[in-house]
């Protein structure tokens, strides 16, 4: 009877998340996936015309799009690296006998806490607005309008996404650390084993799940940013910043082009799924059971 009544509960509480997920996520999914095979501008008066696979074959010719999966690429790679050595090193930092850790912790994780369109408009006037002020001061110096320059906008998009997000990755990093037990430092520190020894042979190993959950964490996110894009670039200059989701929206809200659109989404989801889930299955192979 207590079993009956502690299930009762459990699917009462569950019902209004699955419900919620159902109508958000799945049904519009399987809505998009049928828009995909049709050619509309997104307007409910006009008719859809049936194409079949045509929006994926058009995919193959769209210069665009792939110079956008470049972006995308370049984008999460440096973001990925820079995310995961930063978040790291703060969890090392913050994970020591230093009096302000726990301030420390508070304010760097605080910038994750910032919407991330609100948090593109702030950088926006600091490495644009502020930047070239500055350069008027000092020329000939990295202070200069950088959401006006293609190499530089990327770096930007870089540098905003590495401190929104830096911070959550070393709360992971922290919870993993911590899980080490002392014995097994202290029985390393017996042993003769200096600072990196200890890191590199004792710790990182250990620590290998939270390497697995930031990894998977921080790719997918690189990969799906569009607020900051947003906010910060919107693409520009010259769409040396469009990333994969910002080319989704343009296409459908822009150009009205409402069932390419849907195929570019269809095309991203699976890049994405097949990206993530690779990695977590060779980072998987390698963590060490305690």
């Amino acid at each position: 009877m207590k079993k009956m009544i502690g299930t009762g509960w459990y699917v009462l509480f569950i019902l209004p998340l699955l419900f919620i997920f159902t109508t958000v996520v799945i049904i519009p999914f399987f809505i998009g996936i049928g828009y995909s095979f049709f050619s509309w501008d997104g307007l409910p008066l006009n008719p859809k015309v049936f194409v079949g696979f045509d929006n994926f074959k058009n995919l193959i010719l769209d210069k665009r799009f792939f110079n956008t999966a470049l972006n995308t690429t370049i984008f999460t790679l440096l973001s990925v690296i820079a995310i995961n050595v930063i978040g790291l090193i703060f969890a090392l930092v913050v994970t020591t006998k230093l009096k302000v850790r726990n301030i420390a912790r508070t304010m760097l994780f605080m910038p994750y806490l910032i919407g991330g369109l609100i948090l593109g408009y702030i950088w926006k006037f600091i490495l644009g607005d502020a930047f070239a002020k500055i350069g008027e001061i000092l020329p000939n110096s990295i202070f200069f309008n950088w959401l006006l320059n293609p190499r530089f906008a990327l770096i930007s998009l870089v540098v905003v996404a590495t401190w929104q997000m830096a911070g959550y990755i070393m709360i992971i990093y922290i919870t993993g650390i911590q899980s080490i037990p002392d014995d097994v430092i202290e029985a390393a520190k017996v042993d003769g084993a200096g600072f990196f020894s200890t890191l590199f042979r004792i710790k990182f190993p250990l620590i290998m799940p939270s390497f697995t959950v930031c990894l998977f964490f921080s790719l997918s996110n690189c990969f799906k940013i569009f607020d900051v894009n947003f906010s910060l670039t919107r693409g520009g200059p010259s769409n040396a910043t469009e990333m994969f989701a910002m080319n989704i929206y343009n296409e459908i809200f822009s150009l009205n082009h409402y069932g390419y659109g849907q195929a570019k989404a269809i095309i991203f989801l699976i890049i994405v799924a097949i990206i993530t889930l690779l990695q977590v299955f060779i980072t998987k192979r390698r963590e060490v059971q305690m």
